[in-house]
This record gives structure tokens, C-alpha cells and sequence, in this order.
């Protein structure tokens, strides 16, 4: 059975993929001038806006699975909390804009259709830098090893040197 960290850790990624593959269909779309892609596109990114709120959602049940575990930190939770405050909303908007693209298409208000297009295009890109930036900072809580000096610090202490010293 699934506790509340496993259906975070399963639903948190599908928006961080779905605005990043939306992005790329939607970039194929206007570059091939194919009208079908780009609407597949824009369908990719409201399921992208309607997959974060259960990744959202989620989030807080976890919290109260990790937060006692050790080398969890309320400062890392914190930063993770507010970057997805602002992924949400930035998420929804481009949700909301590829939505109202959809509807202007099927209104034929083809010079409309195509700046929200590429206004969808642009907030995409800037979401999935959220996203993404959302992503990291949730896997600092549980993965030490993606903390800054965790790298320098395994190899140190792995034994592994330079052999050009030989």
C-alpha cells in the first residue's frame, strides 16, 4: 500500500516531464508548421497543470513522513515548500494558457491562437526551469549526496587518486 511519500515521490515527476515534453512537441510543432502538433502540445501541457496538483498536494502529507528522519532539515523542506508554491502557479498559468490557445482554435481566431501559442511556448520553458529548480531542491531533502561538497567529499574518501602523479 502506498503511504503519502510513495504518491509524492510517484505523481511529483509527471508535471516536470509533461511541461518539458510539451515544451519539445510544441518547438517541433511550430518549426514543422504542423497545426495538429502543436495542439498535441498544448493538450500535453494541461495535463502537465492538472498532474501538479496532486504532486502539490502531496507534498505536505510527505513532509510529515520525513521531516523526523535524520539529515532532513526543516531549512531544506522549507526551500523545496516555496519553490513549489511558485512551480504550482506558474504551472497552472501555462495550463490555463494552452487551454484558452485550444479554445481559441476552435473559435477559428487563428492570429489570437497564435501569439497565446507562443506565449505558452515561452512560459513553458521558464516553468520547467521551476519545475526543474522544484525537483532538486525535493531531492536534497532525502539524497545528501546532491548536497554542494557531497562530491568532493565521496571522492576523497573513496581511495581514488590522480595516476598521473605515477
Amino acid at each position: 500500500m502506498f503511504n503519502a511519500a510513495q504518491l509524492h515521490l510517484a505523481v511529483n515527476h509527471l508535471p516536470v516531464v509533461g511541461v518539458l515534453i510539451g515544451f519539445f512537441i510544441l518547438v517541433t510543432g511550430i518549426f514543422l508548421k504542423q497545426l495538429v502538433v502543436k495542439r498535441t502540445a498544448l493538450v500535453v501541457l494541461v495535463f502537465a497543470a492538472i498532474t501538479v496538483a496532486p504532486a502539490y498536494l502531496s507534498g505536505e502529507p510527505a513532509e510529515e513522513i520525513v521531516e523526523h528522519k535524520a539529515g532532513v532539515t526543516e531549512a531544506l523542506i522549507h526551500a523545496h515548500e516555496e519553490s513549489a508554491e511558485l512551480s504550482l502557479i506558474f504551472t497552472c498559468i501555462v495550463g490555463g494558457v494552452a487551454a484558452l490557445t485550444l479554445a481559441l482554435g476552435k473559435m477559428k481566431r487563428e492570429n489570437l491562437e497564435s501569439k497565446s501559442m507562443m506565449a505558452a511556448l515561452g512560459l513553458s520553458i521558464v516553468t520547467f526551469g521551476m519545475l526543474a529548480n522544484t525537483a532538486h531542491l525535493g531531492g536534497l531533502i532525502r539524497h545528501d549526496e546532491l548536497r554542494s561538497g557531497a562530491i568532493s567529499a565521496v571522492g576523497e574518501t573513496s581511495g581514488d587518486k590522480d595516476d598521473d602523479d605515477d
